[in-house]
């Protein structure tokens, strides 16, 4: 199997700032630098999203306003396995990332 790079992989949140209240639970739970506090706003900014573990979505599960979303793992799954049918065919791979 092929390994399909991560930052092909768009799997991060997404914040609604409509929705967030600023109560810093996905800051506060996230360890991996996915999410930088914007002081201004009062509320997290995703700016490392690729350091965000494809599959996570706990801090969308802390979110009390539901002001986090992700891709669907459907839509990652078909992403990684065109990654790889590119792989195996030997085209050249599609680096542009996608997310709705």
């Amino acid at each position: 199997m092929f390994k399909v790079p991560r930052e092909l992989i768009p799997w991060y949140p997404t914040i609604d700032e409509d929705k967030c209240i600023g109560c810093g639970e996905c800051f506060d739970f996230c360890k991996n630098g996915v999410f930088e506090w914007d002081e201004e706003k009062n509320c997290p900014k995703v700016v490392n999203p690729f350091n965000c573990v494809v599959g996570c979505s706990a801090c969308q599960n802390l979110c009390p306003q539901e002001a986090l979303s992700f891709p669907s793992m459907k839509e990652i799954t078909q992403i990684i396995k065109k990654y790889h049918e590119q792989q195996a065919s030997g085209q050249e791979i599609d680096k542009e990332v996608k997310k709705n």
